[in-house]
């Protein structure tokens, strides 16, 4: 993994599939969403003021999980791309009746620096064509001390079809998903501090080739550079459908899949500058300086 790019993810693919993807949450998001919650039990900090990552994909199930355990936040849901954003509206959204003495929500394409305590991310890094760029964003979106909740896919995930598709001769049917302990360095080269990860293998099953494949597709799409690049056609779908019959039945007459789920936190620290004959800093990191002492300088 190269520190801007992921190699087995392209770019272009990554955009079209931001616009492609439906606007709903995966069943398998929200259940990565619902265990997720569960490790808020590890955080003894109790926002005020936390930021959804892109809830409409992410896992809607987990908003009034996260809202009935910190009732008195303020939770700002994030889209960037319109289209979700105005679907957010639809799910989130909240008439003034609603807003007296309900959850408090705002919704917004961005979020501001330092303006959050808590930042949720549920299954949204492993498609990330930038990740770096993306993990700085998050940082500067925290307060000092405020902390990042993430999930996504790890190396393991698929790797039946993988080795299905290598049998066969066919190009990968997808991208090599980053392992935890890389995403941990990244988070630290991000600026983070006291990362935390660990992950949980998942064995999902179908009974037909064609519901397997129906799920897929709303999990996602193929991004790998090196994936067929022309159109399949009917014949090839229907080989397809047929090795997956034959060879991804378990013990149990089920089709099977694994998927690795990695689960991370991590703190905004507070700043530490190293001083120079002339150094540059933030007004945020200034307070946070002041809040600390002169101990966090680094001479």
């Amino acid at each position: 993994m190269s520190a801007e790019l992921p190699p087995t993810i392209d770019p272009a693919a990554a955009a079209r599939w931001v616009r492609a993807a439906p606007a709903r949450s995966p069943w398998l998001h929200d259940e990565v969403a619902r265990r997720m919650a569960q490790r808020l039990e590890w955080i003894r900090l109790a926002p005020q003021r936390w930021a959804h990552w892109e809830p409409v994909r992410g896992g809607l199930a987990a908003q009034p999980l996260l809202e009935q355990r910190y009732p008195q936040a303020v939770c700002l849901a994030v889209e960037p791309d319109e289209q979700r954003l105005a679907a957010a509206r639809q799910a989130l959204g909240q008439s003034w009746w609603q807003r007296w003495g309900g959850p408090r929500r705002e919704l917004a394409g961005s979020v501001a620096d330092a303006s959050v305590q808590m930042l949720w991310a549920n299954m949204a890094l492993h498609f990330e064509p930038r990740p770096a760029g993306l993990l700085a964003r998050w940082l500067r979106a925290l307060q000092t001390d405020g902390f990042l909740m993430f999930s996504c896919f790890g190396p393991d995930t698929l790797r039946e079809l993988h080795a299905l598709y290598r049998e066969l001769g066919w190009p990968p049917p997808g991208p090599q998903f980053t392992d935890m302990h890389d995403w941990g360095d990244m988070l630290v080269e991000a600026g983070f501090a006291e990362p935390v990860m660990d992950m949980e293998r998942l064995t999902l099953t179908w009974e037909t080739p064609q519901r397997l494949l129906a799920e897929l597709r709303e999990l996602g799409a193929n991004l790998h550079p090196g994936r067929f690049a022309a159109l399949r056609g009917k014949a090839w779908r229907t080989r397809l459908e047929q090795a997956i019959e034959r060879r991804l039945r378990n013990a149990e007459g089920r089709l099977a899949l694994t998927f690795e789920i990695v689960y991370g936190h991590a703190l905004r620290p507070e700043p530490r500058v190293r001083v120079q004959a002339q150094t540059a800093f933030s007004l945020d990191d200034m307070r946070g300086l002041l809040r600390g002492g002169a101990q966090k300088l680094n001479p």
